[in-house]
């Protein structure tokens, strides 16, 4: 998890999401980021962000904390 320096606007947000493997997603109740690495289910404020389009198997064997750059691709 990774928390914003600022709560994310939640305005015309949907009201949850049910995110797929990769989905990069923010938690409003906790104002939370998070990265889906397994299946989960429909979540009330969940927003997806986006997804990552590749290397998402490299999430699979991760343990413990770890450092990720995310770059947003017009």
């Amino acid at each position: 998890m990774s928390y914003p320096s600022n709560k994310l606007s939640t305005e015309e947000a949907p009201a949850g999401t049910d995110p797929a493997i990769g989905d990069f997603t923010y938690y409003a109740p906790w104002g939370n980021l998070a990265i889906f690495s397994k299946d989960f289910g429909y979540s009330n404020r969940l927003i997806k962000l986006g997804e990552i389009e590749s290397g998402i198997e490299k999430l699979e064997n991760l343990n413990g904390d770890f450092t990720m750059i995310i770059e947003r691709i017009d």
